[in-house]
């Protein structure tokens, strides 16, 4: 098992790596020297270049008194409709049985010509709108999902389609139903320690792709949809991000996934020494597997033990939090939790029945309808947390704008 906790501060960065008896370079792009610091310069342009760096020349890392914040949401959802009794029609179920074990009545599905990354631009341009900020001052964007349309990662177009001139570093993370609130820290840790200033956290999957539409048990859950968040720098006595703790197990991975299947290649040797069956068959990914009853037993075992923790180093308390956010997976897990952690459920957000399990757009696309409706705002305290395959969970504590 692997796990990592953090409590935000403004603290110097961990010791990477030693020089020279009296010299140290920190992650953050400072070097330490004989107790004075001084800026060792970073970019990711290549070498020799005379371009101008735009944002990132701007890009001034702070070890004292740095801070990240909220300011922005989006959230994009496909057109196509299947409800529980749309359902009914291709596998033995009914809108009461799905309704009563989830909480799930309505789901959203790719079709025609509808693209996941389609969906992650409408949200990220939808968050760069409520927060007022340019696409060319976009630095970063960390595309959170497990489902990308190109085997090496999709996070390279969202900026190209946003319009953003710097060629800002994009990449993707890949942690199921906790990627999003994954990118939320990592994102945090880059403007901390790597002075970015404006970072699009982007969560998406379109699950209905490796869903087996035979199997009732799996396909009455999953969704498509994508959700963004800009997380921007501040001063610290600003700080919107201010505790997380995060872990996995991959001796749970036997209970959620989504393996690669193919034919395995012929290990026999001919006569002259080769290899017979070679080259290797085309290689795919099986539909999602899951058993429920394992994962349910997890999820309300570790999710409030991970709330309880972050709170612990926020040093803060239950009572204290305006809002419970979980991965919107099943509503028996959110009452699960909020029952052990004493949360009443007009403190919990909950869409889970309108779009389903949508993996790691779950928490952006629930939180973004909760502040446009005006029930969170400025100021509010969020608990959130993610879990899901890996096995991965973690939790945050919040605050938004």
């Amino acid at each position: 098992m692997a796990s990592a906790s953090g409590l935000f501060t403004p603290s110097v960065p961990s010791l990477r790596r030693r020089v020279q008896p009296s010299t140290w370079i920190y992650r953050s792009g400072f070097c330490f020297s004989q107790g004075t610091f001084r800026r060792v310069l970073c970019s990711s342009t290549i070498a020799g270049s005379e371009k101008s760096l735009s944002s990132s020349e701007s890009r001034a890392p702070r070890l004292i008194n740095r801070g990240c914040k909220l300011v922005g949401c989006g959230s994009a959802v496909p057109t196509l409709q299947i409800s529980n009794d749309d359902l009914a029609k291709i596998v033995d179920t009914s809108d009461e049985w799905i309704s009563v074990r989830t909480g799930i009545r309505n789901r959203r599905v790719l079709s025609g010509n509808e693209s996941l990354t389609g969906l992650a631009v409408e949200a990220a341009s939808r968050a760069l709108q409520m927060a007022e900020v340019n696409p060319e001052d976009v630095d970063l964007v960390l595309m959170c999902t497990s489902t990308p349309e190109d085997l090496f990662g999709a996070a390279t177009q969202i900026p190209k389609a946003l319009g953003c001139k710097n060629n800002p570093l994009a990449y993707d993370i890949t942690a199921a139903c906790s990627g999003f609130l994954l990118g939320l820290v990592s994102a945090a840790c880059h403007i901390r320690g790597g002075g970015f200033r404006n970072v699009l956290v982007i969560g998406g999957d379109a699950l209905s792709r490796f869903t087996d539409w035979t199997d009732r048990g799996s396909c009455i859950l999953f969704g498509d949809a994508a959700g963004a968040v800009l997380v921007q720098a501040c001063d610290s006595e600003d700080d919107g991000l201010i505790s997380f703790d995060v872990h996995s197990d991959g001796e749970g991975g036997r209970h959620l996934n989504a393996c690669i299947k193919g034919n395995q290649t012929n290990d026999a040797l001919g006569s002259n020494g080769s290899v017979l069956a070679f080259p290797p068959q085309h290689y795919s990914y099986s539909s999602i597997y899951m058993n429920g009853k394992e994962v349910f037993r997890f999820a309300v075992r570790v999710v409030p033990q991970t709330i309880e923790s972050a709170l612990e180093k926020a040093g803060l308390t239950m009572s204290s939090i305006d809002w419970l956010l979980l991965h919107q997976a099943n509503q028996r897990i959110i009452d699960a939790v909020a029952n052990r952690l004493d949360v009443p459920m007009e403190r919990v957000i909950s869409n889970l029945a309108n779009y389903g399990n949508t993996s790691a757009a779950s928490i952006p696309l629930a939180l973004d309808e909760a502040v446009r409706s005006g029930k969170v705002k400025p100021g509010h305290t969020i608990a959130a947390a993610g879990f899901g395959a890996g096995l991965t969970w973690g939790s945050a504590i919040l605050r938004w704008g």
